[in-house]
């Protein structure tokens, strides 16, 4: 998805802490606003899925409001009062909410952010996504305005081991197989240049054969397909029985069944739910993504 943010919000921005007075940290969002994190919010409206999961892997639950209707990990953000979409959050029920902070994501509309902060509302802007090894700046950021720094300092490092344990498993010996990813369902939607996962696959091991190509997602032609030939097709399921239904399809899709690929059974299942999300579970579907590629080496 592009982002609505202006294209100035698109250098990351270092995490700047100031330690004042009283333990007071200054902490500048992606759009360079400064934040005080004396006190420590008490209630948080989240606008995006990533940001909801990582609150929550910072023991930060019980400080989270408000939700996306799209926020289902874990479990328990369900409980949390839905404020509308990703693209549509309710300005007017996130206001009954009286959030002490609000924390969006690249991709929320700018306009609403404008609308919420009319409103004097304190909205926390990240505009990150298309490294791996951007999350940790991101978790940190999150750490630090909410007053959890230590817990966030604990996630990064397991972040960062996973991570390790990957790339130490394929440090030698791979041959990187080219990878077609693909949505769940019908039709070829797969990632671009701009998309995390082309980041995702390179670090599993792989080569993503659409990585040149100049956007995030696009939908990709059946003759492209087979004259690029990949050696394995990743798809995108959250659950083995989509995963089966667009197995299915690939094999009977006239032009695409006699594909090697697909003749072999060369498709993979990754979990979409987990994969999808940038945030702490990325790092999950990294290690399992790498295991389905070089089993050999785990």
């Amino acid at each position: 998805m592009k982002a609505n943010f202006p294209a100035t919000l698109g250098t990351i921005l270092a995490v700047c802490v100031s330690i004042l007075p009283g333990q007071t940290a200054i902490v500048r969002d992606d759009r360079g606003r400064e934040f005080r994190t004396n006190p420590a919010p008490r209630r948080i409206a989240s606008l995006a899925p990533n940001i909801t999961e990582i609150l929550f892997a910072l023991g930060a639950g019980g400080q989270v409001s408000g939700v996306t209707r799209f926020c289902d990990f874990p479990p328990e953000a369900a409980t949390r009062a839905k404020i509308g979409g990703f693209l549509d959050p309710d300005i007017e029920r996130i206001r009954d909410l009286a959030p002490d902070l609000v924390i969006a994501f690249r991709g929320n509309p700018l306009e609403r952010i404008d609308r919420l902060e009319k409103l004097g509302l304190r909205v926390f802007v990240l505009d990150i996504g298309y490294r791996l090894m951007e999350i940790p700046g991101a978790v940190e950021k999150i750490g630090t305005i909410i007053g959890r720094p230590d817990e966030a300092a604990a996630l990064i490092r397991t972040m960062n081991e996973k991570a390790g344990r990957v790339a130490s498993a394929l440090e030698l010996g791979i041959v990187r197989p080219r990878i077609f990813l693909k949505l769940q369902g019908e039709g070829l939607w797969t990632c671009g240049r701009e998309s995390y996962f082309t980041d995702l696959i390179e670090k599993a091991g792989g080569t993503s054969m659409t990585a040149d190509l100049p956007k995030n997602w696009l939908e990709y032609g059946v003759e492209n397909l087979v004259r690029g030939d990949p050696d394995v097709i990743v798809v995108l399921a959250r659950s083995d029985d989509d995963f089966a239904q667009t197995r299915t399809w690939l094999k009977n899709r006239p032009g695409l069944r006699e594909m090697p690929a697909i003749r072999a059974g060369r498709i993979l299942r990754l979990d979409e739910n987990a994969a999808s999300r940038f945030g702490p579970r990325l790092f999950d579907a990294l290690a399992e993504l790498a295991r389905l590629l070089h089993p050999e080496k785990f």
